[in-house]
């Protein structure tokens, strides 16, 4: 009879063992998972910038190109068409398979990469390649810090908003005003806005994470954050262009 509660003891601390190993293998499960979306996200967002960089290069190298894109009226569609893009595919992406929504993501980033191919008539190379390395090496740091800090940034996410709609506004009024300082100013308050978006909207695209979803789903979603991610990165390089870039 003495060993009667040993051997129920033993029983229970067997059983909470298995309970704790099996709620550690199921997190394992969803961190190996979260892992494997977050660079599939990355990935994407890397290969759209390479997309983007090689068809702006090209098109900078060819004075035929620049002249039909940036000489003539067709300059107009180059800006614009990419930012329709980005509407289009934020309404549509859940009624697209998968593979749709990644081909309007290429064709977005080779028509982002025609747009801004006036960057090299107004930049010098190197200073654009000087100016893309600072921006790659924060936005990997911000990025970071958005991954694996434990502080809730959702707070940040209608400030950073509204920050980004007044330099819209800014940007259009000092299109009539001319001002160096104004233009300045929109510099700087872009770099900070942009650079705290970095940061919310990784921790925003960790957080829709769901090991559940099926695979078109959870493509779906890889392509938006990678496009989310994408815009971040390139505004904040305009943005740090226009502070630090040489000028022709």
């Amino acid at each position: 009879m003495a060993h009667g509660p040993d051997k129920r003891f033993s029983l229970n601390t067997g059983a909470q063992a298995e309970r704790m190993t099996s709620a550690q293998a199921h997190a394992a499960g969803i961190d190996a998972g979260l892992r494997a979306y977050m660079l599939k996200v990355y990935n994407y967002m890397c290969i759209g910038l390479a997309l983007t960089g090689a068809v702006a290069f090209a098109t900078s190298s060819s004075p035929a190109m620049m002249q039909v894109i940036h000489g003539t009226p067709l300059k107009w569609v180059a800006m614009l068409a990419p930012i329709g893009m980005v509407f289009f595919l934020a309404a549509r992406v859940h009624a697209m398979k998968a593979s749709t929504a990644q081909a309007v993501f290429w064709v977005y980033a080779g028509l982002m990469g025609l747009s801004l191919s006036y960057i090299f008539m107004v930049y010098t190379g190197a200073s654009v390649t000087r100016v893309f390395f600072i921006t790659a090496g924060a936005f990997a740091g911000l990025s970071l810090y958005g991954y694996t800090t434990k502080k809730d940034l959702s707070g940040m996410g209608s400030f950073l908003i509204m920050g980004v709609i007044g330099l819209l506004i800014a940007s259009v009024v000092n299109i009539f005003l001319e001002s160096t300082a104004m233009q300045f100013a929109i510099s700087v308050l872009g770099v900070l806005i942009f650079a705290g978006l970095t940061a919310y909207d990784t921790q925003r695209i960790k957080s829709i994470y769901y090991e559940g979803d099926g695979t078109d789903v959870a493509e779906k979603k890889a392509i938006m954050g990678a496009l989310t991610l994408y815009l971040d990165f390139i505004n904040m390089f305009l943005f740090m262009l226009q502070l630090f870039g040489n000028r022709e």
